[in-house]
């Protein structure tokens, strides 16, 4: 299993003139340090006007950043938003980070989460998928041809040499974002990487890697002519620490980046300074949905991630990326955790990575035939029924970030 680190960019208020300034250095420093201890991915999201939840509005400039302060580490856009950009403005600025990178970049691209980010450019929420599709159609072409014209229609593009060309060929790895547990089966009939959030149990773990590999190898349609990418990552709150109970303490913001999302979600556009969202969580974390929210995720002694991360493993999971910048979480406590889990947890998981890699081989190639699993009961992360929090969200509006 490979391991990948996910930034938000949550700046929860109060706000002083720098605090921007330094989340971003700080942020730098966290994956140049995540690059020299082993780690796989470095993952940054494309989010626009969510204030105290994510400052991340130019990942592919931090990124750029980030790849001249590391040599291993895996830049990946989790995701760039297809809704909000031109086509071959994506194109070209993947292919200049991959040129910076020296081939490092991974693409993750999804649709946009709320009318809160889609109406300022001009998109209506309920068009996103379709716009979604039609610029993945315009776009992969262009890392490819010296000369390309797409006429769809949501994107109309006359013929042009769209430079520069990424130094992967044909282009980076490709992924989706999965807001919803049943785009993961899309993700699979796509022959795109599934980005999502962690699932509640095990059984749900392995019904969702199942759908996704049989609709990679039997089911899959492809938008347009790309490189297929099958993998099924999976975000999960993260800190670890000697002991759960300091783990625990030094997490205590980490449920902030579901809090904030489904208050974007349910609420559409707010009035900028209008609400204090860290006042609004910490009075909800206090509440039993917040108390009970605050016990999961990757928050432990590296004996208790080392359990729970052995059941993802028998899911076969790809990857894991965890969500270590998130609400108070001190840039310290962020740097000790990641150390802590170097050194005592991840190389027992990256040891056994040839092991998963020929499983993966045989199941592509058709030589393990995956159980086709009923994932109805699994739809709402796991349950078998949507929950309803306090505030009136349905626990699937908060899948995901994207």
């Amino acid at each position: 299993m490979k391991f990948g680190i996910f930034y938000e960019h949550q700046l929860p208020r109060p706000w002083t003139e720098r605090a921007e300034h330094e989340l971003l250095q700080n942020s730098l420093t966290q994956i140049e340090l995540a690059d020299k201890l082993g780690y796989d991915y470095a993952w940054e999201v494309e989010h626009h006007f969510l204030e105290e939840y994510s400052h991340s509005s130019a990942p592919e400039v931090f990124l750029a950043a980030a790849s001249q302060r590391t040599k291993q580490i895996r830049l990946a856009h989790g995701i760039i938003q297809l809704t909000t950009n031109h086509p071959a403005r994506v194109a070209e600025r993947v292919s200049t980070l991959d040129l910076l990178s020296n081939g490092r970049v991974e693409m993750g691209i999804g649709e946009g989460s709320s009318i809160t980010e889609l109406h300022p450019f001009d998109r209506r929420f309920r068009d996103k998928r379709a716009v979604w599709e039609d610029a993945v159609k315009a776009i992969i072409p262009m890392f490819t041809k010296d000369a390309w014209e797409y006429h769809g229609e949501y994107f109309d593009f006359p013929l042009r040499n769209v430079l520069p060309k990424p130094y992967q060929k044909p282009h980076p790895p490709l992924w989706v974002a999965c807001s919803q547990l049943e785009t993961i089966d899309m993700a699979g009939r796509r022959g795109m990487g599934a980005l999502g959030f962690q699932f509640v149990s095990a059984d749900a773990a392995r019904a969702w890697v199942n759908t996704y590999y049989n609709a990679f190898v039997k089911r899959q349609e492809k938008l347009t002519d790309y490189a297929a990418n099958p993998n099924v990552a999976l975000v999960s709150g993260f800190m670890c620490a000697k002991d759960d109970e300091e783990a625990m303490r030094k997490a205590d913001g980490w449920t902030f980046f579901q809090f904030a999302l489904r208050f974007y979600s349910k609420h559409g556009p707010v009035a900028p300074g209008s609400v204090n969202l860290w006042e609004q969580y910490l009075d909800w974390k206090e509440t039993p949905a917040g108390q009970k929210q605050q016990r999961t995720g990757l928050v432990g002694s590296p004996e208790t991630l080392r359990q729970k991360l052995r059941k993802f493993e028998a899911s076969n999971i790809d990857q894991v990326i965890l969500l270590n910048q998130a609400g108070s979480n001190t840039h310290e406590d962020i740097c000790e955790s990641l150390e802590i889990f170097a050194e005592e947890v991840m190389p027992e998981f990256h040891a056994r990575e040839p092991e998963h890699q020929e499983w993966k081989r045989k199941v592509l190639s058709g030589e393990i035939e995956l159980e086709e699993i009923e994932t109805e009961e699994f739809s709402f992360r796991g349950t078998a029924k949507p929950t309803i929090n306090p505030d009136g969200v349905r626990s699937e509006d908060a899948a995901s970030s994207q």
